[in-house]
């Protein structure tokens, strides 16, 4: 498993899902959930679900933001020489 990833809660899947994957199967849920007509029982594993995904996609942001920083700080560094 990678670093990118750090919530106990996040299921063994999910750490392959790209951000794309996670994104599109969290607006599923959104969908899902605004639509309504679903029991209390599903409404709870939908948000449940929903919560796994956000931080699905708040790893692949935090981890695209690292990256950035580290180029633009080496970026400046180089530029110093």
């Amino acid at each position: 498993m990678t670093d990118r990833h750090q919530s106990d809660d996040i299921q063994p899947g999910d750490q392959d899902l790209s951000y794309e994957e996670a994104r599109e199967e969290l607006i599923d849920v959104v969908r899902r959930l605004e639509t309504g007509g679903t029991s209390l029982e599903d409404s709870l594993a939908l948000w449940e679900r929903g919560e796994k995904l956000a931080q699905v996609c708040q790893s692949w942001l935090d981890g695209a933001k690292k990256r950035l920083d580290a180029a633009i700080a080496a970026g400046a560094s180089d530029a110093d020489r």
